[in-house]
């Protein structure tokens, strides 16, 4: 009987490896390789043809925090993720309460909430260029109706991240709407029959009964739009270009500046390093401390 167990035993092991192995495959070829290879170059000096790379240790980490320009990316990474991914969300869930409710013409309003997000971020930044265009933009055109002066909200220190984050939340809002909308449509209308039983306000309803069914769909979309507001950097070539005086230049495109434009590929992976650490530990924090306050049904 004990032979049989074994043998029954190591069958579930054979089976689960090889049901694991597609996804490890994948994931070693295009994550962990990735991930400890770029660690491997971040540790390597810049070469060139008279001063081959050498081994520098964590020199190109301290000369990050030494550079000016650093500290200023990630402020702006910083504003733009905290205001990005609250706003995003907020709009997401109040368009599918909405989207969600017996309104007239519903298909037609979640479509039209929808469509920014099947637009590609080029053709996005192109569309939105029509609106920030000095003088000829439509916001321009609309304030001088009003005698408001021209405004380069581009070309402007003090408005050019706010642009670039208005068309971010712009193009995620629709997207973090479905989520919340198949959510929605999961709870049961057992629920809302009794709370109107109960005679209980719509205000409370929502507070106290959709919103704690929602945060496991809260969950994961914080988490995607705190990934989003690193790597989505798509629209900053087509509007800004990180300018003017890096006032709008973000994490992802400060390394891409750092590989392509200025040839320096370790000093791009020491970066690309940070940020992946930074983003592991704030997920692990938002899944440790939000998942206290998630009901799974």
């Amino acid at each position: 009987m004990s032979a049989h167990a074994n043998l029954e035993r190591r069958r579930q092991a054979i089976y689960g490896w090889l049901l694991l192995s597609p996804a490890a495959v994948l994931l070693t070829l295009f994550a962990f390789y990735p991930s400890v290879a770029t660690l491997w170059s971040s540790l390597f000096s810049r070469g060139t043809r008279r001063n081959p790379t050498e081994f520098v240790g964590t020199e190109n980490y301290a000369e990050l925090f030494a550079d000016p320009t650093f500290w200023i990316v990630v402020k702006n990474n910083l504003l733009y993720a905290g205001v990005t991914i609250p706003v995003s969300i907020f709009i997401a869930l109040s368009m599918a309460l909405w989207a969600n409710g017996k309104i007239r013409a519903r298909g037609f309003v979640r479509t039209a909430y929808f469509t920014p997000t099947v637009l590609p971020m080029i053709a996005a930044a192109n569309l939105w260029l029509f609106f920030y265009t000095p003088g000829l933009g439509v916001l321009d055109q609309i304030g001088s109706l009003f005698g408001l002066p021209s405004v380069n909200w581009l070309g402007q220190p003090e408005t050019a991240l706010w642009a670039i984050i208005i068309v971010t939340i712009w193009k995620e809002a629709g997207f973090f709407m479905i989520f919340y909308l198949a959510a929605l449509q999961t709870i049961p209308e057992d629920l809302k029959e009794a709370a109107d039983i109960e005679g209980t306000s719509r205000w409370t309803y929502t507070r106290r009964i959709v919103l704690p069914l929602l945060m496991p769909t809260t969950l994961f979309i914080a988490v995607n739009a705190m990934i989003n507001s690193v790597k989505l950097i798509d629209h900053l070539f087509i509007l800004t270009k990180g300018g003017p005086s890096d006032a709008s230049k973000l994490i992802l495109y400060y390394i891409w500046e750092m590989a392509f434009a200025f040839f320096d590929a370790p000093s791009a992976a020491a970066m690309t390093i940070m940020v992946i650490a930074v983003l592991g530990i704030v997920a692990a924090i938002q899944f440790f401390y939000l998942d206290k306050r998630t009901h799974y049904q």
